[in-house]
Parts: C-alpha cells; sequence; structure tokens
C-alpha cells in the first residue's frame, strides 16, 4: 500500500502514484526500480539497454564508459600489463572483447603520446602497439567471403585508430608450419582430420592459434601479447577444463599474467563480463566483426550452460571465476619486478601489492607440448620413465592426460601420423623437455656419483 503520511516515518522516499510510479520519478510498476538520475553521477540521465540485466538503466553513458575502462585500466596498472618501454601486441578477433581491448589500449597509448608531447624533458616514452588477426580460411574455405569482408573492415578500423601509428598483422593460421601456403594448408587439414573427437579438435585448433600469435610477436619483437579473454569466456573455461580434467592446471589460465610463453599473455578484460563489452559496443558504435566459430562437443555444451545460468543471476560468472581465482597460482602466474627506471614508482608499488603468491611446491619446469599445461607428478614420474625412448613415445609420454584422452588419435600407426604432421615447435619443446628430464634424473642420484678426483671404494 502507498505511504500517504506527511509524517510518514518508515524511511521511504517519495510516494507512490497510481500509475506506480514515485514522486523521485523511478518508475516500480513493473517490480524493478528504475533510476531519474545516474546512481553514480546523480546528474544525468540513466541508459536504458533493454537487454533484460538487473543494472540496466543505473548509470548514465559517460558513468558506465568509465567504469568498464577502470576496470581494465585498474588491471594493466596493477599488474604491470604494460609499461612506456613495451611494445604489444593485440590480438583481434573482431569480437566484442577484442574490438575494446583495442580501443582501450589505443586510448591508454593517446593519453601516453600526449604527455609525451607536453613533457619537457621527454622523459617517458610512448609504447608500441601492434594488431594481428588470424585468417582461418583454410580451416572452413566456405568462409573465405566473410574472412576476406572482416580483413577490410579490420584495416578500417585499426587506421581510424591513429596516431600514433598501429601496425596491422594478417596472419593465415596454417603459416605455423614453416612452410609454403599450398603445404601448409593441406598439413593443416590433414592434422584436423585425424583428430576425431570435435571437442579435442576445437582445443587443437586453439592450441595452434596460440602458437601462431606467439611466432608473430616474438617475430616482430613484441613483448606482450594482450587477449580480450574476459570474465564470461573465463568462467566457461574454469567449467570446461574440470569436466576435461585439466583441474591442476587451470589456475595457470585464469590469472591476469601468464608468462609461460616466451611473449607474456595478459588478460586486462579478466574482470569484465561480456554483456559490458557488448553494451560498450553498442553505446559508442564500435564495428565488430562476426565470424561463425560455433561451439562443439563439451566447449558446446558448457557454454550453453554458463549462458543459461548468467540469464538465472547475472552474478553466476562472477561467482564462478572467483571462486577458482582461490586456487593457488603457478610461479609463471607470479608478476616479474620491473626496475625499469621509465616504470613510475606508483606502478612499482601497485605491482608489489597485487603481486600473486604462489607455492613453491607447485613449481615445475615440464609443460604438455600440445597445450603447455603444467604437468602433474605423476605425470612427470611418466616422461622420466620415457627416457631412452624412441621420440614418439617420449611425445606421448610428455603430453598431460587430457591431451591423450582428447586429441592424441589411438593406435601406433594414427599417433606416428599425428606426430608427423604437428608443427615443429611442439617437438622441439618436446626434445627440450627430454634434455631437462635427463638433468632431472642426474639430479636425483648425485649423491651417488663420483666427483673427479673420488676413486671408487
Amino acid at each position: 500500500m502507498a505511504c500517504n503520511s506527511s509524517d510518514c516515518s518508515s524511511g521511504c522516499s517519495g510516494l507512490k502514484s497510481e500509475n506506480g510510479s514515485k514522486s523521485d520519478g523511478s518508475s516500480v510498476g513493473d517490480g524493478s526500480i528504475r533510476e531519474s538520475v545516474c546512481v553514480k553521477c546523480k546528474s544525468n540521465e540513466p541508459v536504458f539497454f533493454a537487454d533484460g540485466a538487473s543494472e540496466d538503466g543505473k548509470f548514465c553513458s559517460d558513468c558506465f564508459r568509465n567504469n568498464v575502462f577502470g576496470k581494465f585500466r585498474l588491471a594493466v596498472t596493477c599488474h604491470a600489463m604494460i609499461t612506456p618501454s613495451d611494445k604489444v601486441l593485440v590480438a583481434f578477433s573482431g569480437g566484442p572483447s577484442s574490438r575494446v581491448a583495442l580501443q582501450f589500449v589505443h586510448e591508454l597509448q593517446k593519453r601516453a603520446q600526449k604527455n609525451y608531447e607536453a613533457s619537457r624533458d621527454r622523459s617517458l616514452p610512448v609504447f608500441g602497439v601492434g594488431v594481428v588477426f588470424l585468417d582461418e580460411t583454410a580451416i572452413d574455405p566456405t568462409l573465405s567471403g566473410e574472412i576476406n569482408d572482416a580483413i577490410e573492415l579490420i584495416r578500417t578500423v585499426v587506421s581510424s585508430l591513429s596516431p600514433p601509428a598501429k601496425h596491422l598483422h594478417v596472419v593465415p593460421i596454417e603459416s605455423v608450419f614453416g612452410l609454403d601456403s599450398a603445404e601448409a594448408r593441406d598439413r593443416l587439414q590433414k592434422l584436423l582430420d585425424s583428430v576425431s573427437d570435435d571437442t579435442g579438435m576445437e582445443d587443437l585448433l586453439l592450441h595452434l592459434r596460440m602458437l601462431c600469435l606467439q611466432k608473430v610477436a616474438s617475430e616482430s619483437a613484441y613483448n606482450r601479447l594482450i587477449l580480450g579473454s574476459c570474465t564470461s569466456r573465463i568462467a566457461s573455461h574454469v567449467l570446461s577444463a574440470t569436466v576435461k580434467g585439466r583441474g591442476y592446471s587451470l589456475s595457470a589460465d585464469i590469472q591476469h599474467v601468464d608468462a609461460r610463453w616466451k611473449v607474456p599473455v595478459v588478460l586486462p578484460l579478466r574482470d569484465c563480463v561480456a554483456q559490458e563489452l557488448n553494451r560498450l559496443c553498442r553505446l559508442d558504435s564500435l564495428q565488430i566483426v562476426k565470424l561463425g566459430h560455433p561451439h562443439s562437443g563439451i566447449n558446446g555444451l558448457v557454454s550453453s550452460f554458463v549462458a543459461l545460468l548468467q540469464e538465472e543471476n547475472p552474478s553466476r560468472e562472477c561467482t564462478i571465476v572467483r571462486t577458482a581465482g582461490k586456487l593457488t597460482p603457478f610461479y609463471f602466474n607470479k608478476i616479474p619486478e620491473i626496475d625499469d627506471s621509465n616504470v613510475p614508482l606508483a606502478t612499482r608499488r601497485r605491482q608489489k601489492r597485487f603481486n600473486l603468491k604462489y607455492n613453491e611446491a607447485m613449481t615445475t619446469e615440464y609443460f604438455c607440448p600440445i597445450c603447455c599445461g603444467p604437468l602433474n607428478k605423476s605425470d612427470v614420474s611418466n616422461l622420466s620413465e620415457s627416457e631412452g625412448c624412441q621420440d614418439i613415445e617420449v611425445f606421448y609420454a610428455a603430453c598431460c592426460s587430457s591431451c591423450r584422452f582428447q586429441i592424441l588419435p589411438h593406435g601406433q600407426a594414427s599417433i606416428e601420423q599425428f606426430y608427423s604432421l604437428i608443427p615443429q615447435q611442439l617437438t622441439s619443446q618436446e626434445k627440450l623437455q627430454k634434455a631437462d628430464t635427463q638433468t632431472l634424473l642426474r639430479e636425483k642420484i648425485e649423491d651417488c656419483l663420483l666427483s673427479d678426483g673420488e676413486e671408487e671404494i
């Protein structure tokens, strides 16, 4: 019942009218409160996106955008993702997440450029930015027309973000093999055809994309690789990795920084949900590219499940990521301390404050050659037992249990064919770990070895 007393002491802030609105202008007729002014700045009108979110109609356009950008900037500064002397490469798929990541990185670079021009001594250089797009026409030739249109749109988007100028790398995914185009495409198709499991083939493609991005970054002298992975995508990865038996290596994939790669990978949008990024693209009219990459198998089921959870409760994705964030990170998720004099003192202080604490007992130098996931003790034991075997047997032993089950084919002949088709980076990593295994074995028996000058008793 509506309050109609002038001396009401119940604490209500206004009166309900017959049409279901309060005297302050907010509507309550449909059971939800819609503010007449932004809840943050208390002056501008809020924006309504009509997407069913609980926060719809709470913030004005400026406050909403500042809120999303604030999450991005906090992640960048607290974890020292971008420093003045860096050269960063933004992985751009064309979707809302990578589009927002590119836009925000551009704005940081633009502000740094203004500060550089305004300073007298030019003490802080401006970090460089590059953009990379992977052309996956070789995977699905039927999408060649859409991909060509997407590339032209991406060129327009990147060129519109200057100055400072940003170099665009359009790289075919088959270039990861280091062969000529025709031979590389044939090899890629044979490699994918050798994986019978839909989930395994999708995961293998994900690993090949990372190898290709790392190849571009290292060859072009970038020292940071920025991905647009957001809370929504990480939440799906948490559940799918658990189902696939990747629980041990899960904490390595969900941190802000992943330095197990030659070029460290950073996730500045880790604390932003997909709904926020979609809204921002519509609000700022950011052009996005829609390419068909439907999930299949376990990944598709988990994505649908998480989307359903999010509809029922908008905080589910954040809850999943926060819960997984309690897992102990690995040593390569720990931010290395920066001694560069070009890095502001405030950034270095934040870095020490937000440095992750990891369990030294989880330190490992052994990674699966396919997914690059850290190996647990049982997998390392299998790798040690394979010492002296053929390269294929060592490769099989070096793979984690999930990759052996989901990706590797069954049968000796099929495994040999798979081994002959994979990129050289994977086999070279396996050979490196084979050499490390010899060092590990030597360390185990070091007390039993005779040093030079000692005689056997």
